[in-house]
């Protein structure tokens, strides 16, 4: 488990390095890089989003203790959805327009993330998209970490089909729409 928590903070790290290096012209002269984070703490979705929200502010938590990200303390700037998908929209607007974020974290759902996607294109940022998504999108402004289809069911049906997942010849595949 350290091990998976460790190829996440490096991650963590290099997408805010890289938000950071982006935007660091216009971020020179403040001290702290702020990171949004667009997760839901109300709503039906929180019970999900929330772990998400706590696992960032402890990776930006740990990453200031190691001297923040070039020579900079990262801010957390947490905003709450809702779990109302045209909430994420204005939310998204509101953190990089008002708050001017140098990067953000969040969404689950894909319709939340697809609602964002002409904020962060107009706006020019960054989002990073955490979960496993339907695959067949690709967005300049998305660094999309989650796994698509490819990487779980096409597995999954691989070893249902071997001798060792029991040469299973039928299967029904339910639920992978996400939106």
């Amino acid at each position: 488990m350290r091990g998976n928590f460790s190829t996440i903070t490096k991650m963590f790290s290099a997408g805010v390095l890289a938000a950071g290096l982006l935007t660091a012209p216009a971020k020179a002269a403040d001290d702290t890089i702020k990171v949004g984070i667009l997760h839901s703490l109300s709503g039906t979705m929180a019970i999900s989003e929330t772990t998400l929200k706590d696992v960032m502010l402890m990776l930006i938590e740990e990453q200031n203790a190691k001297g923040g990200l070039l020579g900079k303390k990262l801010e957390a700037v947490v905003v709450d959805p809702a779990s109302n998908w045209p909430l994420f929209a204005e939310k998204a607007r509101e953190l990089i327009s008002k708050d001017k974020v140098a990067a953000v974290f969040g969404c689950w759902t894909s319709v939340s993330r697809k609602s964002v996607l002409p904020v962060f294109s107009e706006l020019d940022n960054i989002l990073f998209y955490p979960v496993q998504y339907e695959g067949e999108e690709s967005e300049r402004n998305v660094f999309y970490t989650g796994a698509a289809p490819n990487q779980q069911a096409i597995p999954a049906v691989d070893y249902l089909m071997s001798e060792d997942g029991g040469s299973v010849k039928r299967w029904v595949l339910e639920g992978t729409d996400y939106v």
